[in-house]
């Protein structure tokens, strides 16, 4: 057995998600002493003023984070505008790799890089948001032992997200930002004992490593680059992955699906 400290924070989420995190973060106790990492969708092509809202506020550093930096205690990282947040062991990494969910920063990529990288020393929330960007990548963190957290749906502008989370993660912990704060307070620095290994099924393996998908090839092709999409299964959640790694869930690609459907219907102007 490992004797470790949860001192790892991932926070994610979509549509509704800003108020929360401030509140979130704003709750947290003099001293918090955690690495905290925040992936909120946001267009490619616009700058991000979220380090310099969240500094603002007075209580902590916020700010993207230069490539292969070490991670600081107390320290917010937010990913930047089309680039995936990596936690990696003792550093950070911009990725530009494929978007998944249709989203570069993607909530998975990095839920799934500090599972893998931290174990039980994460912990790992879920906020508002649609759809179901952030579900495989919790369900990650718990396989590994970390800490799973999502906001009440009641409390959600946008509760599709959430509740699609609670649905496939089964999370350690369901509850309104104020508890989520105090929660976070408690279980930060808690010295754990876990197994100095875990088995973990192949398709997490395959994806941090960026393989080729093992399962099995479906009746889709990928809406990005059209090859072919394989099919990934995490308990209840079905999943969706070609070559080149864009990737999605069943209710992402036919959001995806159905927009290139209207796409090319625009383009041949059958409106």
């Amino acid at each position: 057995m490992n004797s470790v400290r949860r001192d790892m924070v991932v926070i994610g989420g979509s549509a509704g998600a800003l108020d929360p995190l401030v509140r979130l973060l704003d709750g947290l106790p003099g001293g918090f002493s955690a690495s905290v990492f925040v992936t909120l969708h946001i267009p490619p092509d616009h700058p991000s003023l979220l380090p310099q809202l969240l500094s603002k506020r007075g209580h902590r550093i916020a700010r993207h984070p230069v490539e292969n930096e070490q991670p600081q205690p107390g320290v917010v990282y937010v990913a930047p505008p089309d680039a995936h947040l990596l936690v990696d062991r003792g550093r950070v990494s911009l990725g530009h790799g494929a978007r998944e969910n249709r989203h570069r920063p993607a909530i998975d990529v990095m839920f799934r890089s500090a599972a893998r990288a931290y174990g039980g020393r994460v912990a790992a929330i879920v906020l508002s948001g649609q759809l179901d960007d952030g579900a495989a990548g919790l369900i990650a963190v718990k396989i590994k032992r970390g800490l799973t957290i999502v906001q009440d749906p009641n409390e959600a502008t946008a509760p599709e997200l959430p509740c699609r989370a609670i649905q496939y993660a089964n999370p350690d912990h369901v509850l309104p930002i104020g508890e989520i704060a105090k929660l976070l307070g408690t279980v930060i620095n808690e010295v754990l004992s876990l197994p100095q290994s875990l088995e973990v099924p192949v398709c997490f393996e395959d994806e941090v490593k960026k393989a080729i998908p093992k399962g099995s090839p479906s009746a889709f092709a990928c809406p990005e680059c059209h090859g072919v999409l394989w099919e990934l299964e995490q308990g209840q959640l079905l999943r969706f992955r070609c070559r080149l790694g864009h990737a999605y869930t069943a209710d992402a690609l036919r959001v995806a699906l159905s927009e290139g459907a209207e796409d090319a219907l625009w383009a041949g102007g059958k409106f």
